[in-house]
């Protein structure tokens, strides 16, 4: 039954997930055409320290909410729910009056061309971002994925609308009519209005969850808080490390190209193919969403249920996993063209990235030892052991190949974390996932993919059937094996 209700839920936030960074996605057309490669480069480059900063703003306290309010002295009340809000938006807060008053120095500092509007809005986007994580978390603990993901489908409509009228509508008007939005149009300011279309959508979303804001009578724990802290600081550097993993490539590149003249043109070519990549991440992220709850809700079971409960989640994400790369890899010849075709020189790191962040999932599923084990340190040296092959592998080989390196540095590091985390955890944590099983399904799925680059004779007409086939044979052997044979 637990195992039902962990595929309901990844359902529902998966439309949220899947929806939403499919609609962001749609956006890189119109990114790559009307931008110039460095000018997305450089909304790489932001969004990239903006993924930290968030990091660093909520300080592990999603985990350390659902830790705490599942605890038995404190499951009745919402001491841990607004005590955790009241420190979020403090230091929220905190963090957008100082970004906003630096952002002058800041913006000098990226080399920005002075623009440091560029800067004060994101602050302010991942200032309220950092503060909403918790109503959201809150969303989640009271089993309301509906209200959860149409919250995050309209955070997502306002800021793609946005987008589309700043970026196409506006142009359009200026041309014909400029006094018309004089008043608050500028046409120089160019990628400053997708910082823009952020920070309204996240102030939108501020206000739309005032009800989730104030839904527990308040109620502060400087103790509590303390309690929760200690337990959430290893995730807070587990969480650095880890977006540090995704995101430090693209804070690297522009200083360790091999040509410094083209290093934001580089940078975007890279960012525009890892977009491609991004069916894997919206996959990973959905099941996330459902994840956390249910392994701190089954932990309350007793027996071996609770076990194999986790197990059953591991191998059907290794299984869709596999399904959702083979889908990307098989039909990349027409997926291909959501971005321009001057980025296609970097399709090569679709694959690599699509598999790393398969690792990603992996270590992610396999991280319930140390968390329900409250050995979270765990996770950190993880983390960090990760972040070190990614810098020591992006120092020394992106200076001489280029973003490709970056790629590989992404897929070796998320794979050593992922055999670290298994070894260690079989240890501390045994829970038998049928390795032998699930190397099979990968193994298979490698080859089925290898197979079609085999058979490839260049004419879709002719591909696109047989790899359509490939893929119902890999639904079909799994079927057989997970399906079929329990009846």
């Amino acid at each position: 039954m637990g195992i039902k209700y962990l595929f309901k839920d990844t359902a529902i936030y998966g439309l949220s997930s899947i929806v939403g960074r499919f609609l962001n996605w749609c956006l890189v057309p119109m990114y790559t055409y009307c931008f110039t490669e460095a000018q997305y480069g450089v909304v790489t480059d932001l969004y990239a320290y903006a993924a930290i900063a968030l990091i660093i703003l909520t300080y592990g306290m999603e985990t350390g909410f659902f830790r705490f309010a599942n605890h038995e002295r404190l499951a009745k009340t919402g001491q841990v729910y607004t005590t955790a809000l009241s420190s979020l938006g403090v230091s929220s807060m905190i963090f957008i009056i100082i970004g906003c008053l630096l952002s002058p120095e800041i913006t000098r500092w990226l080399e920005y061309a002075d623009n440091p509007a560029y800067i004060w809005t994101m602050v302010v986007a991942v200032g309220v971002d950092a503060y909403t994580s918790l109503p959201f978390a809150y969303l989640r603990y009271k089993k309301r994925p509906i209200r959860f993901a149409t919250l995050k489908l309209l955070n997502i409509a306002v800021n793609i609308g946005l987008n589309l009228f700043f970026i196409l509508l506006c142009p359009v008007i200026w041309r014909t009519s400029p006094e018309w939005i004089a008043w608050f149009y500028r046409p120089d300011f160019g990628i400053g209005y997708i910082f823009l279309a952020n920070m309204i959508s996240s102030l939108v979303v501020l206000m739309l969850v005032i009800p989730e804001i104030f839904a527990e009578t308040y109620s502060f724990s400087g103790k509590l808080l303390r309690e929760m802290l200690r337990y959430s600081y290893p995730l807070v550097i587990l969480g650095i490390a880890g977006v540090m993993n995704q995101t430090i490539d693209k804070i690297l590149y522009p200083m360790l190209a091999p040509d410094k003249a083209l290093a934001m043109d580089g940078l975007g070519v890279y960012a525009a193919n890892y977009k491609v990549a991004v069916v894997m991440v919206m996959f990973i992220q959905a099941f996330r969403f459902a994840y956390e709850p249910f392994i701190f809700a089954q932990n309350k079971e007793k027996g071996e249920d609770k076990t194999r409960a986790y197990s059953e989640a591991m191998k059907w994400f290794v299984i869709f996993g596999l399904f959702i790369f083979l889908g990307v890899m098989y039909f990349l010849p027409v997926i291909k063209y959501f971005i321009s075709p001057k980025y296609f020189s970097g399709l090569r790191v679709v694959p690599i990235i699509m598999l790393g962040e398969f690792f990603f999932g992996i270590f992610f599923n396999l991280s319930l030892w140390y968390k329900l084990t409250d050995k979270t340190i765990w996770g950190t040296w993880f983390s960090l052991a990760g972040l070190a092959v990614t810098l020591i592998l992006n120092f020394a080989f992106v200076p001489v190949y280029g973003y490709i390196a970056c790629a590989w540095a992404a897929f070796c590091s998320y794979g050593f974390m992922m055999v670290a985390s298994y070894i260690v955890g079989k240890k501390m944590y045994p829970i038998d996932y049928g390795i032998k099983r699930l190397a099979l399904y990968f193994l298979g799925a490698m080859a089925l993919w290898g197979v079609s680059g085999l058979v490839a004779t260049g004419n879709n007409l002719i591909d696109f059937p047989v790899r359509a086939v490939l893929l119902c044979i890999f639904a079909a052997v799994t079927y057989l094996c997970e399906i079929r044979k329990k009846r």
